[in-house]
């Protein structure tokens, strides 16, 4: 105990006696005398400096370790624990202290000693094959220079040696100078490392190392370079089969992973499906079920009561209804529906596929009143109202997709609540339009029947082929043509068929399946043959007799099938120039939806003829109106019909009816459906002909326009006279005992003028009633608007009612004349229908 000091030394005495020893070693260099003149510096002298102050610091650090291992450490008590505290350093801090702050003073005397005593001479040595020779009198002569720092010099000349041969360099320089400045300069004493581009930059000739230690593979050149050669070969093979083996786990695990997704997918589309399918299942005998109840019930419902679901949807595919412009308006040309509650026994709830402005709200509510109906567009539906629309709210979700309108009902949970609220406890029915799956849905949710066939059914007839079959089932004339056409090969070789077989036929015509009024339809002229002439000439030789004969057709067909090609794409005319740009576009979608190819009527004067129907659920077939159908510019483009029609003897047309409706019953089709005549004369019997061209399924155009016109007259069209007749308001001298009179009327379903739009249909409306353009109730003759929205406003209805048929002809081209003269821009290029049917 009693070697421990009695003062205990502190850490901050230690580093005082350090200084003072410091400060001890420049006083003793101070005292050395050395000349100005003299260019060396004693280093003995130096040394034994350096060397006492060494002496000095190492005594004072072994005395304080003594002293430190040496003492006792007596713990204190616990209750001086949080007073007292203690410090412990390590030694070796001390050291690592003391020998930076030595290292550094004396690089700094030596900077001092250099500056004084060395000149400006740099001291080049070279460095062979990474050797450098001890004996070379540029290295003896650095060596000597720097001496007093040669034990890091050393060091540093090492590294650059070993990095020499690694590398293969032959010869290097070294500039001695700016290595000596380096390790003053650097942290050399504390890293003992350089790094390698450190080391380059010590060689004068640098430029010439660095592109040789650059050039691949050099390093394997150098020492060691075999065994490192030798493990980077390893390295890399081993490198490679990991790799090689783990891509192969990986595709073998994202395989695994695509299959398991994808089995996961088709898995749950796959019980997507059966859902889908059994949900749809569930849904067709609901309809079923509903459907035998309807007709059990129907002359009942029929006298009684009842309410109207018109959903005026065009279920068509998808692909269809997006490649169609203005569908909304498409669908809304049927709001003449709402003219069913004619009858008193009647209410409608009518869906409508767009939002409707005041303006034609207001138009229908004052037609609707003033023809002596109530009106309601609330959301509720007081006793003495009796007809309602409705707009599906998610007509503002979907706005672009072109859904049907049943498909919009389907998603729209309010709109089929304010239905239901509507009609409980009513007899209630829907009166669908094309049909579609989502109809099924939309009545098993409100659970109401539909009165019509099931969309299947409907879907397979309704097109212009299945059109062509019922006509031939029911034994009605059809022209001669080819239907179900789907590929193109299959068209060239029909049309080489057909053309060989009929060969009086001057033009054929192309029809798309899935449309409606004409518009999808194209024709081309048999007269651009090259080879018809040809073709003439064999059929002269041979005789009617000879040429149905399969060989002498063959040759006639091949030469056709040169030549169709090239026909169809200069020769071929569009019914609507703005739905389809040219034939290629026509054809895509004519392959892809299936069409008719079929012979246009050998006459110049031809009529068509459309016919509603009702095939009631019962098995009763009634005969709702007809009339001899008014074209566009294009013979195929109906916009319009006269009303009554005059061309075909009313027995003919009866009897062609109930072949029809009886052909369609035995198919399961119900409801309301529309036929198509053609009727001409035959010059080589000069008898009249009547073709059965198209059969619509579901409520027409012509039916909605026609419902308008007997609410606007209060009219009948009788089936056993044949006439439109209207009830006598004012009896004359001539009129006495008449309780009724006659009318024609003129309708026009789309008639189409791009100025329109420019006006407000109040402003419209207004200027046609300054033009003396409106209805004359006591007379029961004039004009009637049908307007069909608030936005585009460029199509409307109209029909012109005249005492005779001249009358109304002439009242409707006035009209449209009129109008057309009213909404006239010199400015603006418009595209209307108007001057073709005036």
């Amino acid at each position: 105990m009693a070697d421990i000091p009695k003062h205990e030394d502190k850490f901050e005495d230690v580093l005082v006696q350090v200084q003072h020893d410091l400060s001890q070693l420049k006083y003793n260099i101070e005292k050395i005398n050395v000349d100005e003149k003299s260019a060396t510096l004693d280093i003995k002298v130096l040394d034994n400096a350096i060397s006492r102050t060494q002496s000095s610091i190492r005594r004072h650090a072994e005395d304080y370790l003594k002293s430190v291992n040496k003492q006792q450490l007596v713990l204190p008590t616990i209750e001086d624990i949080e007073k007292q505290t203690l410090k412990i350093y390590k030694c070796e801090l001390i050291f690592e202290y003391i020998r930076r702050h030595c290292t550094l003073y004396l690089f700094a005397l030596q900077d001092q000693s250099v500056d004084a005593y060395t000149s400006t001479n740099m001291f080049p040595f070279t460095v062979v094959k990474g050797q450098i020779d001890p004996m070379a009198k540029d290295f003896i002569c650095f060596k000597e220079k720097f001496s007093w720092c040669w034990s890091n010099v050393v060091e540093v000349l090492d590294d650059l040696t070993k990095l020499l041969r690694e590398f293969a360099v032959p010869l290097a320089k070294v500039d001695g100078e700016y290595l000596i400045e380096l390790l003053r300069e650097s942290d050399y004493c504390w890293r003992k490392t350089l790094p390698k581009a450190t080391l380059f930059s010590l060689l004068e000739n640098k430029g010439e190392v660095l592109e040789l230690v650059s050039r691949p593979g050099q390093r394997y050149r150098g020492e060691g370079g075999r065994d490192l050669a030798a493990t980077r070969i390893q390295t890399c093979w081993r490198r490679y089969l990991t790799r090689t083996s783990y891509l192969c786990y990986h595709r073998r695990k994202m395989a695994a992973e695509l299959i398991s997704l994808s089995y996961l997918f088709h898995y749950q589309k796959c019980q997507v499906k059966k859902t889908l399918q059994a949900k749809r299942f569930r849904q067709l005998i609901n309809y079923r079920r509903r459907a035998e109840r309807l007709a059990e019930n129907w002359k009942h419902i029929r006298s009684s009561k009842r309410t109207i679901i018109h959903i005026p949807s065009l279920g068509f595919s998808q692909s269809w209804r997006l490649s169609t412009r203005k569908y909304d308006i498409l669908q809304n040309i049927q709001i003449t529906r709402l003219c069913d509650i004619r009858d008193e026994n009647v209410e409608v709830i009518y869906i409508c596929p767009m939002h409707l402005g005041e303006d034609i709200l207001q138009y229908y509510d004052n037609f609707l009143r003033r023809n002596g109906a109530d009106s309601s567009t609330n959301q509720d539906l007081p006793c003495n109202k009796r007809f309602l629309i409705l707009t599906p709210e998610a007509v503002d979700h979907f706005p672009t997709r072109n859904m049907c309108l049943s498909t919009l009902l389907k998603y729209s949970p309010g709109t089929l609540k304010q239905i239901k609220r509507q009609i409980q406890g009513k007899q209630a029915y829907i009166v669908g339009g094309v049909g579609h799956e989502d109809d099924l849905e939309v009545a098993d949710e409100l659970r109401v029947p539909i009165l019509g066939p099931e969309p299947a059914v409907s879907q397979l007839h309704g097109t212009k082929s299945g059109g062509r079959r019922i006509f031939s089932e029911a034994g009605l004339e059809i022209p001669p043509g080819k239907g179900d056409v789907y590929a193109l090969n299959q068209l060239y070789e029909t049309l080489a068929e057909l053309i060989a077989q009929n060969i009086h036929i001057q033009r054929w015509l192309f029809k798309i399946n899935v449309q409606r009024g004409g518009r999808d339809a194209a024709y081309c002229d048999v007269c651009h043959l090259g080879c018809y002439s040809w073709a003439l000439q064999r059929y002269q030789y041979f005789g009617s007799d000879l040429w149905h004969s399969t060989w002498v057709q063959e040759t006639v067909m091949m030469k056709y099938l040169e030549e169709i090609p090239e026909w169809l794409i200069y020769y071929t005319i569009l019914a609507k120039s703005s739905r389809f740009q040219s034939w290629s576009e026509f054809l895509k979608i004519f392959l892809r939806q299936g069409g008719v190819v079929e012979a246009y009527p050998p006459s110049e004067n031809v009529t068509y003829v459309t016919v509603d129907m009702l095939l009631e659920p019962n098995g009763e077939v009634t005969i709702l109106s007809w009339g001899d159908q008014l074209h566009g510019c294009c013979h195929l483009d109906i916009v319009g019909s006269i009303i009554p029609k005059t061309s075909v003897h009313l027995e003919t047309l009866h009897s062609i009816c109930m072949r029809v409706a009886h052909a369609c019953k035995q198919n399961y089709i119900i409801g309301y459906v529309s036929v198509g005549l053609a009727t001409f004369v035959d010059h080589s019997t000069m008898k009249q002909k009547i073709w059965g061209i198209d059969l619509d399924i579901g409520f027409s155009d012509h039916l909605a326009m026609t419902q308008m016109l007997l609410m606007a007259t209060g009219g009948t069209l009788n089936w056993r006279t044949g006439c439109f007749e209207v009830p006598v308001k004012e009896k004359c001298s001539e009129q006495e005992g008449r309780l009724v009179d006659s009318r024609y009327a003129v309708v026009g379903i789309r008639l189409f003028h791009s100025n329109l739009s420019m006006l407000y249909h109040s402003i419209f409306l207004n200027i046609c009633k300054w033009n003396c353009i409106e209805f004359n109730k006591k007379e029961n003759q004039g004009t009637v608007f049908a307007l069909y929205d608030s936005y585009d406003r460029c199509t409307i209805g109209m029909i012109a009612v005249s005492e005779d048929l001249q009358g109304a002809l002439v009242t409707f081209a006035q009209n449209l004349s009129v109008i057309h003269q009213e909404i006239l821009s010199s400015k603006k290029e418009e595209e209307t229908n108007f001057e073709v049917l005036c």
